[in-house]
């Protein structure tokens, strides 16, 4: 179904990503050499989207068997998956990363009272689908579950769900994703990304260095600090990369 050479290769491609991202060699990062080429960036994204309609086929085959068996029309079925994967983006190939292309999951909801083939464009967190079922079901969502439903959204509404995202991976990056722009920080290596989400959403053009965006970049800091703060995460920050923002 994916000849390779007909297999485009992505806007981001690197032979390898400009630094040491955290876990330069993962388990992920080992199924293929360096330097990366777009021979190979061809074959693996070949491989991938062939499981992707592999697994289209057998959510055919679910939506075969509810039809037949009477309930379709009193069932939601949630799409959805914990990551993305590079796939020759930036250099990489796994989802070790904070980079769109590893943080951004499906998440494609259908059943009673959902408008068919609406897209919505609002940030939100795969968290979110324990309080949306439990709506959706009817149910009370339990004191514990922080995270709001998305039911809402999913019924018409446009009311924002978070005014960004908090991104984490392990002690080597955090991230803060509003609808505009991104901040990546390597508290390691001490390096700094920023990205115009609007207008470069492959992340290609780095604008941490530019003084233009200087404020932009120490409001995004900012924000950063404080989801820290609402997360419980510890890492110092402010220490790590002192002199750099």
């Amino acid at each position: 179904m994916y000849p390779v050479e007909k297999v485009a290769v992505p806007d981001s491609f690197l032979p390898e990503h400009p630094f040491d991202e955290g876990d330069h060699f993962v388990r992920d990062e080992q199924l293929a050499p360096f330097p990366r080429t777009p021979h190979m960036v061809q074959v693996h994204r070949r491989e991938y989207y062939a499981i992707i309609s592999h697994m289209d086929a057998q959510i055919g085959r679910i939506f075969d068997a509810l039809e037949k068996s009477g309930k379709a029309k009193n069932t939601y079925v949630i799409m959805t998956a914990d990551h993305g994967l590079a796939v020759g983006e930036h250099g990489l190939l796994g989802k070790q990363n904070t980079y769109e292309c590893s943080m951004r999951i499906p998440c494609i909801i259908a059943g009673p009272g959902i408008l068919a083939g609406r897209r919505v464009d609002e940030l939100v967190y795969q968290h979110s689908m324990f309080a949306t079922t439990c709506e959706l079901s009817g149910m009370k969502k339990p004191n514990h579950v922080e995270f709001p439903s998305l039911a809402p959204l999913l019924k018409g509404g446009n009311e924002p769900v978070h005014d960004a995202i908090f991104g984490y991976y392990k002690h080597f990056q955090r991230s803060i994703r509003t609808k505009t722009h991104k901040l990546i920080l390597y508290p390691e290596v001490k390096r700094v990304q920023l990205y115009d989400m609007v207008n470069d959403p492959y992340e290609v053009h780095d604008l941490s260095a530019d003084p233009a965006m200087e404020a932009k970049k120490k409001e995004l800091y900012a924000l950063l600090k404080e989801h820290q703060k609402q997360l419980k995460d510890k890492l110092n920050l402010d220490e790590k990369m002192a002199g750099l923002i």
